[in-house]
């Protein structure tokens, strides 16, 4: 039943709707801030940034090796001289580029600083474009259209188009700034001899440059993807472990709490029940008149009220301790094989003489044959007196309260209180079941009580 507070205009009834905690608060918002990430563009500038600049500091070693095998086999058409020229200029473009991938991975960039490096990275690889242009733009003029240097020049830009898309894919469509330059120079002379052969090697050249640009294109997706679950996961983790910080905190509270309930309910026990124990002793003793007479009947209304008074603040008490050491967790129930009837009609007979006063019938019916069951004796006994208390303090005089003890469909047995009275207004419930709890019409129309009753029989 949802709890909404009461409309009644009476200042005691006390609206116990549950507020959302603070941390229910902020794991929902971590919650929604990790579903909602999964849906953002996210560029993971650094992270491509860095495995950009990773792929070329690992084949730093690799791209030389490639590059002297070039030159060494282009010597036999443009000489030892030339081919060294070329080698030395690629090599060191691309010692640039291995220089800057350097210096990003040793220096903490922070998103400030993305912009300046991305513009380091594009000067690093047009360098390297430049180079690789010059190898095709080398003509040989004692060639022939189907000599092999051709075949060696069209070979290797497949070859480094194929490369810079392993190393380079991070990097995004900013790849093309490396390969195409000289994909595009060889094929434009490919095409321009309008000869058969090298008409179908300049297309070739720029269908794979196409070809490995899409599959870059791949890579990169790929590897946004996993960039974007390994975030969700971090997102994920640091909520768990906020919630668990927070539940930690909270059993931490909530053992505290104990602890002073604990607390409580031997001081209560103590400072209270002790001494009146004591005064209701005295006032019983002097009530009897055991060691002479008042001699002052004023005196012995008094001892009367005094008595009274005792009695109902050790009831109080005791229901306070009682409904203290439920939710403390130090309530013991001692179980054993009990008649339910038989524990029913006990209590009827503690309430029947104030239920003659009142002018209240009670009827008490109890089904035949109904077997012992495995119960807490002195907790079914409290909650059938604070069943009926609380009926007959509700009903009228001439009122009726019926008492039921039978079988459940299930097999098991209950017992039912139903009374004459005006009952709980269905609003006001979730007021009367929590502690100290009153509704209007038990402030307006019927006797003060402490609010413990219910709740108490809620909690056993």
């Amino acid at each position: 039943m949802s709890q909404r507070q009461s409309q009644s205009t009476d200042k005691n009834i006390v609206d116990r709707t549950k507020r959302r905690s603070a941390s229910g608060k902020m794991i929902s918002e971590a919650r929604k801030y990790a579903s909602s990430s999964m849906h953002r563009p996210v560029k993971y500038e650094v992270e491509r940034l860095h495995s950009y600049a990773e792929n070329h500091v690992n084949a730093k070693l690799a791209l030389p090796l490639f590059v002297m095998i070039i030159a060494m086999v282009s010597t036999q058409w443009v000489g030892a001289m030339l081919a060294a020229y070329w080698a030395t200029i690629v090599i060191l473009s691309y010692g640039v580029l291995l220089a800057v991938s350097n210096r990003y991975l040793q220096t903490d960039s922070d998103e400030k600083e993305l912009p300046k490096w991305r513009h380091r990275f594009m000067g690093a690889q047009l360098l390297v474009a430049f180079a690789w242009s010059t190898f095709a733009f080398y003509h040989c003029a004692s060639c022939n259209i189907a000599d092999t240097f051709l075949i060696i020049q069209f070979s290797a830009i497949l070859v480094f188009q194929a490369v810079t898309m392993m190393l380079s894919h991070s990097f995004g469509a900013h790849l093309l700034m490396t390969s195409a330059p000289p994909t595009i120079v060889l094929a434009l002379r490919l095409i321009l001899t309008f000869q058969p052969a090298p008409l179908v090697m300049g297309g070739i050249l720029i269908g794979s440059q196409v070809f490995f640009y899409f599959v870059a294109n791949r890579f990169r997706i790929s590897i946004l993807s996993a960039l974007a679950h390994h975030h969700e996961r971090e997102n994920l983790i640091a909520e768990l472990e906020t919630a668990k910080s927070m539940s930690e905190e909270a059993r931490r509270r909530a053992e505290e709490a104990n602890l002073a309930k604990s607390r409580f309910l031997a001081t209560m026990s103590h400072e209270l029940r002790t001494p009146l124990n004591a005064i209701l002793g005295f006032s019983e003793v002097m009530q009897s008149e055991v060691l002479g007479p008042l001699g002052n009947d004023t005196y012995k209304g008094y001892i009367s009220d005094i008595h009274a008074s005792g009695t109902h603040l050790l009831k109080v008490i005791n229901e306070i301790l009682d409904l203290s050491r439920v939710e403390a967790g130090r309530y013991e129930l001692r179980e054993e094989a009990i008649k339910l009837a038989h524990i029913i009609e006990e209590a009827n007979q503690m309430v029947a003489l104030k239920a003659r006063t009142k002018g209240v019938e009670i009827s008490l019916q109890v089904e035949e044959n109904l077997p012992l069951i495995w119960a807490d004796e002195k907790a079914v006994r409290q909650i059938a007196l604070n069943l009926l208390s609380n009926a007959l303090k509700f009903t009228p005089t001439g009122g009726r309260i019926t008492i039921t003890v039978g079988w459940t469909t299930l097999g098991g047995q209950y017992f039912s209180v139903r009374d004459t009275g005006p009952g709980i207004p269905e609003d006001e419930i979730p007021v009367v079941l929590s502690s100290f709890g009153q509704g209007s019409i038990a402030i307006k129309s019927a006797e003060q009580g402490t609010g413990l009753g219910l709740p108490i029989v809620q909690a056993l």
